[in-house]
């Protein structure tokens, strides 16, 4: 197919493929405002050039993904297909051109949405999302470790390959999982996790800032997302489904980024 431009609105943390090595989820819309999925992409491993960011416009060869059931997922016509940045979109005006792409469809009542994913001729897997309140923002200890089956395999295909900058080593793990505690406009409570690139590093650079304690880590990731984001900002969340959880959970979706211009208040005509 012609080549696709994307504007690029999700980057999740990356995670480990026995087939590709480290990954991330990438995600975004096209000119039209409908989602696209790229999946696989060994994001970290493409030359700086390559190395989109959030709102950059990119150009790339896909092709459907027919591995994946889900109508949105696409994948590079191969692991190594050129990525090329050919805009960027600011946050002049509060975010006014970024709404213009992002928010043609917004959801608001998390049932439906779900019976959405759930119909066979539907699925959808990417959408926004407005909850209408925002409970809390929590931590959850999980393992530390990546999986040692998984990284011994990974050895074993040779995937850790030595480039001139030296030895590719494979992303630290989060020790905890963040879940955003909030209701739709229906009234119902769901607790969902953030898969969000940005969340994993705003905890390092937290860690770091304090050396090392990871309580205080958490209180400024939260303070972020709780006492910015949730109560200062005009807050959605861009979720997402994983094609192994699409048709088994009841809730298949989790947050894999988030849309956050100011709040606009609007003044009184009179």
């Amino acid at each position: 197919m012609a080549l696709t431009k994307v504007l690029i609105t999700v980057k999740t943390y990356p995670t480990l493929s026995a087939k590709y090595d480290e990954l991330v989820c990438t995600a975004g819309f096209r000119e039209d405002g409908t989602w696209i999925r790229l999946y696989p992409v060994p994001f970290r491993k493409k030359s700086y050039n390559e190395q989109y960011k959030k709102y950059d416009w990119i150009e790339i060869d896909l092709v459907k993904n027919t591995s994946d059931f889900r109508p949105d997922s696409f994948r590079p016509k191969t692991i190594d297909s050129e990525i090329k940045v050919v805009g960027h979109i600011d946050t002049a005006n509060n975010w006014a051109e970024r709404k213009k792409i992002c928010l043609g469809k917004i959801y608001y009542n998390l049932t439906e949405l779900i019976a959405e994913a759930k119909n066979k001729d539907i699925r959808t897997s990417l959408a926004v999302f407005k909850p209408t309140e925002i409970l809390d923002f929590t931590a959850e200890l999980v393992d530390r470790e990546w999986d040692k089956d998984k990284l011994s395999k990974l050895n074993q295909l040779n995937l850790f390959e030595t480039s001139k900058e030296g030895k590719f080593e494979v992303v630290q793990k989060l020790p905890y999982k963040f879940r955003f505690i909030f209701k739709d406009n229906q009234g119902t409570e769901s607790r969902m996790m953030i898969e969000d690139w940005e969340t994993g590093q705003l905890y390092w650079n937290c860690l770091a800032k304090h050396e090392g304690n990871e309580a205080k880590a958490i209180e400024d990731v939260r303070k972020k997302y709780f006492d910015d984001f949730a109560k200062t900002k005009d807050l959605h969340f861009f979720l997402g489904t994983s094609q192994v959880h699409h048709h088994v959970s009841h809730n298949p979706f989790m947050i894999i980024g988030t849309f956050h211009p100011k709040l606009e208040i609007q003044g009184s005509l009179f």
